[in-house]
């Protein structure tokens, strides 16, 4: 009922960059028949428009996470990844995402706004309710995650208000209004938009992937073994997450127009669903789909591509080097602990519960 699927590598990259499909997420919304604050903020996000819109929003946010300062901001990843897992040696177990993802991801991105890092339940709870708006069966949370978007407008609000009044001049936020006041374009609506899409996409995408990649490893236990021998391949491992097992499985596009391709014709309105996961399994690109750290891989579309390609991509990037370089260094060995509980595996997915038994480094 979502529209089609493309599985193979090559179609996907093309689609991805073709000017005749625009991002079909925006309809998301009325494909789950969900309606209220979150999918008036979804449709009005720099996900949901397109062209000049898009281009306007995407502004704003772009040159405020530039490389220079994402880079900045490591020794504090580095910091709250260590702490965290300060608490994990006291024990030999654990539930995963609540002890370690969930609070290293809202830290993260508590860094990043300019606050107080005991702040992250605020941020990151609410972040992980709007997450439920992502899978097939948004309409059951509707309630829930209306309301934590409500939330986050107004934290985003009174973050903007806190620059205006000169408390902070350094945070990603700061650097948005800034790039706002430069622009003069946006309204304080579009501003604050901007803000919330970034704390969703930050939150919840590097909360998803720590477990999602932490089971990979579970599951791979020799690579495990690889990595905490080889600190170099940590950035080969956090693509191979998303490679392997990404968080958003899929990205959309609508045709804009009837689209000829490989003999069929996709029609004007046509909702086409990109399976990421399944395009980096595509044999024409890819001989050994299995996890592996130390293989050569082709570019994956976990980020997607295009003009719509992900603004967070280099945040969620280093922040999960930094916590699997600390788990590294903390977990000899690590196994399930009973049996994971995971979000259905479409949409946007992850674990719900990720219970594990480990040796201490």
């Amino acid at each position: 009922p979502f529209g089609l699927a493309v599985l193979r590598y090559r179609e996907v990259g093309r689609i991805l960059r073709d000017r005749r499909f625009r991002q079909g997420s925006h309809n998301w919304p009325d494909t789950v028949g969900i309606d209220g604050a979150f999918a008036d903020f979804w449709r009005d996000s720099v996900i949901g428009r397109e062209g000049a819109e898009h281009q306007k929003l995407r502004a704003l946010a772009v040159p405020a996470l530039s490389e220079d300062y994402v880079l900045s901001l490591k020794p504090a990843f580095d910091e709250i990844a260590r702490d965290l897992c300060a608490g994990l040696r006291e024990t030999d177990h654990c539930e995963f995402q609540s002890a370690f993802c969930e609070p290293f991801a809202g830290q993260a991105i508590t860094t990043l706004l300019g606050m107080e890092r005991e702040a992250w339940p605020l941020v990151a709870h609410n972040a992980a309710d709007l997450g439920l708006a992502m899978g097939i069966h948004a309409k059951q949370y509707e309630e829930r995650f209306n309301a934590a978007c409500e939330t986050l407008f107004q934290l985003a609000d009174e973050l903007v208000a806190k620059v205006w009044r000169g408390e902070d001049d350094s945070s990603y936020v700061a650097r948005m209004v800034a790039e706002f006041d430069r622009n003069g374009d946006c309204t304080h609506a579009e501003l604050l938009n901007t803000i919330v899409i970034s704390i969703f996409g930050g939150v919840d995408t590097t909360r998803a992937l720590l477990g999602l990649g932490l089971s990979l490893f579970i599951e791979n236990p020799a690579q495990w073994d690889t990595l905490r021998a080889d600190e170099s391949l940590i950035p080969a491992a956090v693509e191979e997450f998303i490679r392997a097992r990404p968080t958003t499985t899929w990205s959309t596009r609508e045709a804009l127009e009837d689209v000829e391709m490989n003999g069929l014709t996709i029609a004007k309105g046509t909702v086409v669903h990109l399976l990421v996961h399944a395009s980096a399994r595509d044999p024409e690109v890819c001989e050994d789909p299995r996890f592996d750290i130390t293989a050569k891989r082709r570019k994956h579309f976990g980020f997607g591509g295009g003009a719509h390609h992900c603004i967070g991509h280099f945040v969620a990037r280093t922040d999960t080097g930094c916590a699997l370089n600390a788990l590294r260094q903390t977990f000899r060995t690590v196994r399930y602990d009973g049996n994971p509980e995971w979000l259905p595996d479409s949409g946007n997915t992850g674990a719900l519960k990720l219970p594990i038994r480990y040796e201490v480094a």
